[in-house]
């Protein structure tokens, strides 16, 4: 029986003056009091599709249809500050995409039907392109939380480069996931 692969495919945020405000918003969210699960800063990426789990062949395929979406390098600015669904039952907060998201839904709108072509599912979420930095575990400071949001909601984090999409393994561990590059596609 061949092992079973949590996967996803993504963007990896390389740049560190970023991560650092990415970091320094996750500290002032915590400070609300609300009960917050951190993404680590080296773990936020920008996810186009989660596949879930797959078997160590269905790498190579998937791969070899990355290979045939068609992107040169660009940049992603990220600015905002929200939460999913809403402020009122704020269950993901994430960092916004302004430049960068006709691109990002572009490369997904490739992707898509060569997933689907491989046995994968339509994402029932569809695609908005964000970061998530923290998922809200409960109610608690609710009030002070979507304060927080409201007050951040045009802080600008800065510009990313994204060269390269990953095929990205995924290790779940009571300290948190640990990810790992299995496969990339660099545009050109």
């Amino acid at each position: 029986m061949s092992e079973t692969i949590r996967s996803f495919i993504a963007f990896d945020i390389d740049n560190e003056l970023v991560l650092k405000r990415l970091s320094e918003v996750q500290n002032i969210l915590i400070n609300t009091g609300a009960d917050l699960k951190l993404v680590k800063p080296q773990n936020i990426h920008v996810t186009l599709r989660f596949l879930g789990n797959i078997s160590s062949p269905m790498v190579d395929f998937i791969h070899e249809e990355m290979k045939q979406i068609a992107f040169t390098p660009f940049e992603i600015e990220l600015k905002s500050l929200g939460v999913f669904p809403s402020l009122k039952y704020a269950r993901v907060v994430w960092a916004g995409i302004r430049k960068g998201a006709d691109e990002l839904m572009n490369i997904f709108n490739q992707l898509e039907p060569r997933l689907r072509s491989l046995g994968f599912k339509p994402d029932p979420k569809g695609f908005s392109p964000h970061l998530t930095i923290a998922r809200v575990k409960t109610g608690r400071h609710k009030a002070e939380l979507a304060k927080c949001v409201e007050d951040l909601a045009d802080y600008e984090f800065g510009i990313i480069k994204a060269d390269c999409l990953r095929l990205k393994k995924s290790v779940l561990t009571p300290k948190g996931p640990i990810y790992t590059t299995l496969r990339e596609v660099c545009g050109g």
